[in-house]
Formats: C-alpha cells, sequence, structure tokens
C-alpha cells in the first residue's frame, strides 16, 4: 500500500513540475510575441492625433472615420515605436489625389519615427493598383519642411521575409501592425508576418511618434500605441499642417 502511495505522489510531483515548466514557457513567449497580453497597447482617440493633413472625423462608437483623399497624422504622445491599426476599408473616395510622383494610389499604413514632412518610416498596405504591403524610408538630413523636401528621399526597403497579403475586403475589419525594434522591422497584417527586415541605419539618425497615412480610401477605424518603456523620451513635433 505504501508503495501504491509512494508511486501517486511520484506522478503527481512530475506533473506539478511539468505543468509549471509549461507555464514558465507560456509566459516567456507571451514576452516575445507582439500580440500578446504582455504587450500593453493603449487606445488612442482623435485629441491625441495632430493632423498635419486632411481631416479624420469621428466614426461609429470609439472609431475614427477618414473619407479624404490625403490624410496625414501623428500621435500627440510619447509611445513605443510599435502601433496597430484595427480598420475597415469602406471603399474608394470621391475624389482622387496623385501623388507627387503622378502615381494614384489606394493605401493605409502606418507611420514610425516620424519627426517631419521629410524624415519618417512608413509601413503601407497598398490596396491597388497592386496588393502589398511596403516599407519605405522618407530620408533629407537637414531638412524638415514639406517646401524643403517634398517627395523626394524616399527609399523602398527590401525585406529579408516578405509573405503574400490578403486582399483587403471591402466592409470587414482587418488588422494593420508594425513594430521597429531597433532597425528591425516587422509588419504583421491579420495576425500574421507579412513583411520583416531591417530599415538600416539611416533611419537611426532622426526620431518622432507613430503615427497613421491614407490615400484615396475611406476608411474606419481604431488605432492603438503600445506604452512607451524607453529611458529617452521621444520628441513630439509641433502640431501644424504640412504635407508630406
Amino acid at each position: 500500500m505504501q508503495k501504491h502511495k509512494d508511486a501517486l505522489v511520484a506522478v503527481w510531483t512530475v506533473a506539478v513540475m511539468l505543468g509549471v515548466t509549461g507555464i514558465g514557457l507560456a509566459v516567456s513567449r507571451a514576452g516575445t510575441d507582439p500580440h500578446s497580453p504582455a504587450t500593453k497597447m493603449r487606445a488612442i482617440g482623435g485629441g491625441q492625433l495632430c493632423v498635419t493633413e486632411g481631416t479624420i472625423n469621428r466614426g461609429r462608437g470609439e472609431e475614427l472615420a477618414i473619407d479624404v483623399p490625403k490624410m496625414r497624422a501623428f500621435v500627440t504622445e510619447e509611445t513605443a515605436q510599435s502601433a496597430e491599426a484595427h480598420f475597415t476599408y469602406i471603399g474608394e473616395t470621391a475624389e482622387t489625389s496623385a501623388l507627387g510622383s503622378g502615381e494614384i494610389r489606394h493605401q493605409f499604413g502606418l507611420k514610425l519615427r516620424a519627426q517631419d514632412a521629410c524624415n519618417l518610416v512608413y509601413a503601407m498596405w497598398r490596396f491597388s493598383p497592386k496588393n502589398e504591403v511596403v516599407v519605405s524610408v522618407k530620408s533629407n538630413p537637414g531638412m524638415h519642411e514639406s517646401s524643403q523636401c517634398g517627395n523626394r528621399g524616399y527609399t523602398n526597403i527590401k525585406a529579408s521575409r516578405h509573405l503574400p497579403v490578403p486582399e483587403a475586403t471591402k466592409g470587414v475589419q482587418h488588422i494593420l501592425y508594425a513594430r521597429l525594434n531597433g532597425q528591425e522591422m516587422t509588419v504583421t497584417v491579420d495576425r500574421k508576418v507579412v513583411w520583416e527586415g531591417s530599415v538600416g541605419q539611416g533611419a537611426m539618425a532622426f526620431d518622432g511618434p507613430v503615427g497613421i497615412r491614407s490615400d484615396n480610401v475611406r476608411i474606419e477605424l481604431e488605432l492603438f500605441a503600445e506604452q512607451s518603456g524607453a529611458k529617452k523620451a521621444v520628441t513630439i513635433p509641433a502640431c501644424k499642417v504640412y504635407s508630406e
């Protein structure tokens, strides 16, 4: 009888140890997963956005609504270089606006390290003319005003890992997430990694808040940004109207 009890105790002890180990693994994974509860994302309302071009209206409930050909905005509070948009693509805007290159794109995306109109990083989901996620760095050292740099200084960054992007279905909510950890950038669509790579040392020469951008699309969204844990504060630009 005693041997039987000892065997039960041994089995129970191993089970407990395995359970604790499993919990430890779960915590470890949660700490490295950008979408885990360990990542402290907070909602960004309209009052925490500086709209530098176009307009952002109040949507349904807590949502923000975009219905202009060009919209640019940045978060006016310090956050980490990590942003996420839960958005619904409603369709194209009634009017269209061409880019500085003359091309017309329908796109929505996130901005990181947005120092000013001339220096920032983009993670753009282009719906048309080609459905894809493109990461670009706009770098113009010594320039800060759109009148100085115009549409110069753009470099599309080649990914080390680039996967197909699902179609942005009208009326269906999608999730676009971008995160910079030093030079390393990760972009996910609907919780799946679609872009990974280094944005390069040049993007480290400037710094600024996160934000959003749209071209020729109607969007309803909720915006989130990761709470900052950095010791060095990010300089928030003055809120004024300008074009990127």
